[in-house]
């Protein structure tokens, strides 16, 4: 059944978006769906786009997108975010992406990620390397110290943000400097391409990731959840992407602080039923 997705032409018409994040009418259509969470007519429009091409080449695959949350997860699925990086659009920061993977047989096959501010297109076809605009893509070996760590405590899960900051503080004494871009499938991608050495996030839904994931894997990088367990694409899921080496750090400096947190919130109910 791989044989028989063209994907050049997926590639093509992922590229087509441009002229619709581009749209500055489009743009200025913003609703906010939550606090700190946002929705432009470029999300809606791309997904409506791309919905409607993808279905009539390839009318038995399904579809999962950030704008249908609460639709029926199918085992053949497109995997799209319309717009990862909504906020970054709407302050025109330029550090979105739209993001595109393909889920066949249990595990996704192909991923593309482009960010079209800068016409730059990663992707990935399982067992054929990752590239950037056509350039093969290693992650980095640098270890810890010598390291850029990218990451984020999510808009939309303020709640986590003092023990993310934590987190993200204790290893930015451990390497050169930390990042947080606010485009997790870009933040992801750039592990791939050397630009950054690992990320994570404590919560993400598999639009955020799920193009990314492939493009790192290919690349030679590892993606897994905050346990070190496989990532899923059916439900949200913790993330930390990587080099091997700093993998197994920031798996180490995660279990640690998990068990400290554990540890103070026992603490702090003992005292409570005191």
């Amino acid at each position: 059944m791989k044989n028989l997705f063209n994907f050049n032409k997926i590639t093509e018409l992922v590229h087509e978006t441009k002229k619709i994040v581009a749209n500055p009418m489009l743009r200025s259509d913003i609703h906010e769906k939550g606090a700190s969470d946002y929705v432009t007519a470029v999300d809606i429009t791309i997904s409506n786009f791309l919905k409607e091409r993808l279905k009539a080449m390839y009318q038995d695959i399904g579809f999962m997108c950030e704008e249908e949350e609460n639709g029926t997860v199918q085992k053949n699925r497109w995997i799209l975010d319309p717009i990862d990086g909504t906020t970054n659009l709407i302050f025109d920061f330029q550090l979105s992406s739209v993001s595109l993977a393909l889920h066949l047989e249990d595990e996704i096959i192909f991923g593309i990620v482009y960010n079209p501010f800068t016409e730059e297109t990663f992707c990935a076809e399982r067992g054929k390397g990752a590239y950037l605009n056509g350039q093969r893509l290693y992650v980095s070996d640098r270890k810890i110290s010598e390291s850029l760590i990218e990451f984020s405590s999510g808009s939309r899960h303020k709640e986590n943000a003092n023990y993310a900051f934590d987190i993200a503080k204790e290893i930015f004494m451990d390497c050169v400097d930390v990042r947080c871009i606010s485009s997790s499938a870009l933040s992801v991608s750039y592990v791939a391409a050397k630009r950054i050495d690992g990320f994570f996030e404590k919560v993400l839904n598999p639009w955020d990731y799920a193009a990314a994931s492939l493009i790192l894997e290919e690349a030679g990088g590892i993606i897994s959840d905050w346990s070190g367990n496989k990532i899923q694409f059916d439900r949200p899921s913790s993330i930390i992407a990587a080099n091997k080496s700093n993998h197994a750090y920031l798996i180490s400096k995660i279990e640690i602080s998990e068990a400290r947190k554990n540890k103070d919130e026992m603490q702090r109910v003992k005292y409570i039923n005191a």
